[in-house]
């Protein structure tokens, strides 16, 4: 089926999809338990764009396949079998009903493709993520959450719907090999990490930090700039939190609070 044929087709809702519990590894249940509550907890805080944007999981093995939504469901409808599994081309590993946006498998590929260390790539269209995107300074130093990430941020400028493949290359060289969260120039926010705990944490950081700073500036005042060498400083201390630690604090308790509200991210 061509990719106009998938979009046109009908896009099942995910309760009517059955269980994969048994059909695939523990291992590969877990991280599409995690992803999917990644997808919950996007839409929980407003971060979602209807249908669009995407996160992602790697798969644990040799075949370099990774899981992302399905095109066509809300974040809030998204579970752990509806999840598509594909490969580095973006083909469909398995049969699914749902197709995928080449948009995401072109920013996602890549990034999975080059850094060992993401295995999870969140990537948002917030409204205060894009509006510190536009802005020619980009990230500013004017909180503690900003502070916090500001060594970790590089940025990527835009080159239109990201549909062209060779725009891979560009992608990867201007992340480098440490940084771990990006700002993509007139279009949004992205961050990585080794879990999708810590994925969402980077990406929870970077959104809050966004949100002061439209905030702060919108303000009419002069922003109170901390003073040299402070942000640096704060960088460093908070440099080793987000490899583990504060997603393996938070993460069960957001997982808590998911299953309080609604559990079916676990079908």
């Amino acid at each position: 089926m061509d990719l106009k044929a998938q979009f046109e087709a009908r896009v099942p809702p995910a309760d009517e999809i059955a269980s994969l519990k048994d059909q695939v590894s523990a291992e590969e249940w877990r991280l599409r338990v995690d992803l999917a509550a990644t997808y919950r907890l996007v839409a929980m805080h407003g971060w979602d764009d209807m249908i669009f944007t995407h996160i992602s999981a790697r798969v644990s093995g040799p075949e370099h396949h990774f899981l992302i939504n399905p095109y066509g469901l809300l974040f809030d409808e998204i579970t752990a079998s509806s999840l598509v599994k594909i490969d580095v081309d973006g083909n469909k590993v398995g049969n699914s009903p749902y197709p995928v946006n080449p948009a995401g498998f072109t920013i996602h590929s890549a990034l999975h493709m080059e850094r060992d260390d993401a295995h999870c790539i969140i990537h948002l269209h917030t409204t205060d993520g894009v509006a510190v995107s536009a802005q020619s300074d980009g990230l500013l130093p004017l909180d503690q959450h900003a502070m916090m990430i500001c060594k970790d941020v590089a940025y990527h400028d835009y080159e239109g719907i990201a549909l062209d493949l060779d725009e891979r290359e560009r992608l990867v060289k201007d992340l480098g090999a440490e940084k771990h969260i990006m700002l993509l120039r007139n279009h949004g926010t992205l961050a990585l990490g080794k879990s999708c705990a810590d994925a969402f944490l980077r990406i929870y950081y970077l959104e809050r930090a966004c949100a002061m700073q439209v905030r702060a500036l919108a303000g009419g005042v002069k922003p109170n700039w901390p003073n040299q060498g402070v942000p640096e400083k704060t960088a460093n201390q908070a440099a080793f939190a987000f490899d583990g630690m504060l997603g393996g604090l938070a993460w069960p308790a957001l997982l808590r609070k998911l299953d309080r509200v609604n559990s079916s991210y676990r079908h």
